[in-house]
């Protein structure tokens, strides 16, 4: 990351809710051609979750925890961690930074850094929501982003694509987005699905699809000054039924088991998209 940081803008991609069993299952099926491209060997790396919902989660993650590889081979080195004695997850590759959480220490750096809020958490609309977004130089959020809208992805990505557009050609970017559209509800992804028919596995995996349906206008937006390093992953699972639990903030395999991956965009000049 020592040569990364600086050289590359940065993509945080947070699928909020997504498990790592619906997302597994779609990558070998072969519906999410536009991650299928750039996930390395064709298949996501099975993590574990910081934490068991989006506040916990994200909190760790914007401070360089980042979901830890599921094998007790470790410790696992991580790709940034804030300078604190003792670490044993911090290696030479680490990028090592004198801040309390990422976004600051990479606006330190030079970068513009700006959040796409999507779940409650982002939406500004009291304090509590405006905790991680204020983290960030700049952050967006409007109810067309939120969980209740069923083209809350397309409209990030629009925002995404403005906001990458108006970036300073010698300046890096960092931008992060909360992708709100795998959490309840989001029956509306399955086809033929009413709201008496409630949200399902399916329609979680629906709604997955249909995030992959738009992830290339993002890409190509990341990748159109520099190359672009972007990491994707769940910030945790949810349960639809299993052993008798529903949702998240619970201690279940299905909550704490993600999928992650992380990957460099080439800039268009090299690569046609």
């Amino acid at each position: 990351m020592n040569e990364i940081v600086g050289t590359h803008d940065l993509l945080l991609l947070t699928l909020d809710t997504l498990r790592f069993d619906v997302a597994e299952e779609l990558l070998a099926a072969g519906r999410l051609p536009h991650l299928a491209r750039v996930i390395p060997n064709g298949a996501w790396e099975r993590r574990h979750s910081p934490g068991s919902f989006t506040y916990a989660a994200h909190q760790a993650i914007l401070a360089g925890f980042l979901p830890t590889p599921a094998s007790p081979d470790g410790p696992h080195p991580r790709l940034f961690a804030a300078r604190f004695a003792g670490s044993e997850s911090t290696e030479s590759r680490t990028w090592v930074f004198d801040a309390p959480d990422l976004p600051t220490a990479l606006a330190a750096a030079g970068y513009r850094t700006v959040c796409i809020g999507g779940v409650g958490f982002f939406n500004k609309q009291g304090p509590l929501g405006s905790v991680l977004p204020g983290l960030f130089q700049e952050s967006h959020w409007a109810p067309e982003l939120g969980v209740p809208s069923p083209t809350s992805f397309e409209s990030q990505v629009a925002v995404a694509e403005r906001v990458a557009a108006e970036q300073p050609s010698e300046q890096p970017l960092f931008l992060f987005v909360n992708v709100s559209a795998l959490h309840q509800p989001n029956w509306f992804h399955l086809p033929g699905a009413t709201r008496e028919d409630g949200d399902s596995r399916a329609s979680h995996a629906a709604a997955l699809e249909y995030v992959d349906a738009h992830l290339g206008r993002l890409f190509a937006a990341m990748s159109a000054r520099r190359p672009c390093f972007a990491i994707v992953c769940s910030d945790h699972g949810t349960a639809y039924g299993e052993d008798g639990y529903t949702g998240h903030r619970i201690g279940h395999e299905v909550v704490w088991t993600v999928p992650y991956a992380h990957f460099t965009l080439p800039a268009t000049s090299q690569e046609t998209r």
